[in-house]
């Protein structure tokens, strides 16, 4: 039986890779399983945050030039530091503006409305801002709603890469996909979508948010031409961290949509001319000054990520959900649980995903507990057991005191009804 605290203490003791706990700013006596949303603090990351205040204080405007991390050369520096998280080249990756900003940017720039081919394919789970993004970006060329195709789930959690292939019309100019999704935690088979759209003649691009820094990828072997993701869940840079994108090395030298001073040659930046001269790797994709305060913790973020290395984190994340997931099954059994995550590894992200009539008071009435879940409308819990700070015996107190919950039904107190931030 694993529904004993004995046991899990057992797996913290033998279990082949460690966590890096105590790099982490912990509350002790809090469970945080909401790593998925935002991930806690480092050490590192606070530190390289002070470094770089301090920067500011000693240099002034000499702090671009000057200093160990300077700050014009800062988002290729942060952005080489995630090759080997999603398999790419460090000229092909850059810490830039926002998630949605740099879906508009990539979108800009990929989308090409030519002949029949006017159409974007999405998906009907997928995150709104993205879905907000594609249909302002059709509007700017013309183009109504009609012409974005989300393809339906058959069950309202998943996506069947058989019906995204079947949507790959002649009239599909672009492809915008989730790596995992933000829900049910299922990771698309990104390799096979790519190669099937490249054999129509088909731009893809995907949405790593959930997926970087919890499971492995492989952007520039798949052929990806594009992706874009946040940096605060996973990888653990800090509420409102600066986003990322990857542009393959094929697309190198294109024009960005959205052009802006610091898209522009490094070289030629400062010359002041009203022609735009982009760089022509992926710095080109940016647009403003970079927010070096919001790019700052992920120095000390990343660094600490690579020293664990990316298939450790996987293999670790597995190991926990797997667990979480035996929790559910020995410990909730009859309470009105419904499992909605893919069980199998190489479909299950790195969070699990629960749903419950009661779902939004049940979350509720853990943190009142000072467990920290993630609720989101109208009826799913979802944990994230991070593989870098979170524990086995963590796992079993949490499903502890949500049987706890649910035999005294204290859930009934509160509302079934989102807080301002679910």
């Amino acid at each position: 039986m694993t529904n004993n605290l004995a046991y899990a203490k057992q797996l913290d003791a033998t279990y082949e890779i460690p966590s890096m706990r105590d790099e982490f700013c912990v509350t002790e006596g809090r469970i945080y399983f909401d790593g998925n949303s935002l991930g806690l603090m480092s050490k590192r990351a606070e530190q390289t945050l002070l470094d770089l205040k301090d920067s500011w204080q000693n240099y002034g405007i000499d702090g671009w030039t000057q200093g160990e991390n300077a700050w014009y050369f800062l988002a290729e520096k942060i952005g080489a530091q995630m090759t080997e998280i999603v398999g790419a080249k460090k000229e092909e990756l850059i810490v830039t503006g926002s998630t949605t900003v740099n879906l508009h940017q990539l979108v800009a720039t990929f989308y090409k409305p030519e002949g029949k081919r006017t159409k974007i394919l999405a998906d009907a789970l997928n995150f709104p801002s993205d879905i907000y993004a594609l249909k302002a970006q059709l509007a700017l060329k013309g183009y109504d709603e009609t012409h974005l195709v989300q393809v339906s789930s058959k069950d309202g959690q998943t996506l069947d890469e058989n019906d995204i292939i079947a949507a790959m019309t002649e009239d599909i100019a672009l492809i915008v996909l989730p790596g995992v999704l933000y829900r049910s935690g299922q990771i698309l088979d990104m390799a096979r979508l790519t190669k099937a759209a490249h054999e129509r003649g088909i731009v893809i691009g995907f949405d790593l948010c959930h997926s970087v820094g919890s499971v492995p990828h492989a952007l520039r072997e798949w052929g990806v031409d594009f992706a874009f993701w946040c940096t605060y869940k996973h990888l653990n840079g800090g509420p409102g961290s600066s986003g990322a994108l990857f542009v393959h090395e094929k697309h190198f030298g294109m024009k960005p949509g959205l052009a802006g001073w610091f898209g522009s040659d490094k070289e030629k930046q400062f010359t002041m001319s009203h022609t735009f001269e982009p760089a022509f790797e992926a710095g080109a994709f940016q647009i403003g000054t970079p927010n070096v305060f919001s790019m700052a913790p992920l120095l000390g973020a990343l660094e600490l990520f690579n020293q664990m290395g990316i298939e450790k984190v996987r293999q670790r994340s597995l190991a926990l959900s797997d667990y979480m997931l035996q929790c559910v099954e020995e410990m909730l059994d009859g309470y009105g649980f419904t499992i909605c995550n893919p069980m199998d590894h190489q479909r299950r992200g790195g969070h699990i995903y629960l749903e419950h009539e009661d779902a939004a008071r049940i979350c509720k009435a853990l943190k009142e507990r000072h467990v920290i879940p993630d609720f989101r409308a109208p009826k799913g819990v979802r944990l994230a057991a991070v593989a870098m700070y979170n524990t086995f015996e963590e796992v079993y107190q949490c499903f502890a005191i949500l049987r706890e919950i649910m035999e005294t039904k204290a859930y009934e107190k509160f509302s079934n009804e989102r807080e301002i931030v679910a």
